[in-house]
């Protein structure tokens, strides 16, 4: 299955450049949580201060296995923590959510 989502960066270029830089050399324990997790690719892009992931999953992932995960790994938390400072939660989430799932609106190869 193919997931999309959006997150918005904090509109400073030394911020989003450290964040392009942790994401070079993203720890080895985020890899693996991520295939772990049932993600078998994972792509991020930037246009500006937005980011856009593509996700590839196999059968039996779950956003919420993966969030129960993630709770229950120390590395992701810490992670997760160092990157909100370069984050910007989209407007309309609820309290604490990063990543927004986007809808498919079109699909040339229906």
């Amino acid at each position: 299955m193919r997931y999309c989502l959006a997150l918005d960066l904090r509109s400073d270029p030394a911020l989003i450049a450290e964040y392009e830089q942790w994401h070079r050399d993203v720890w080895p324990e985020i890899k693996a949580s991520i295939l772990d997790g049932g993600i078998v690719q994972m792509e991020i892009y930037r246009l500006e201060d937005r980011l856009f992931m593509i996700m590839e999953t196999g059968e039996g992932f779950s956003f919420e296995k993966k969030a129960a995960m993630d709770a229950a790994n120390p590395a992701v938390r810490r992670w997760e923590e160092l990157m909100w400072k370069f984050q910007v939660a989209i407007p309309g989430g609820r309290p604490g959510e990063k990543w927004r799932l986007m809808d498919k609106i079109f699909s040339l190869n229906k």
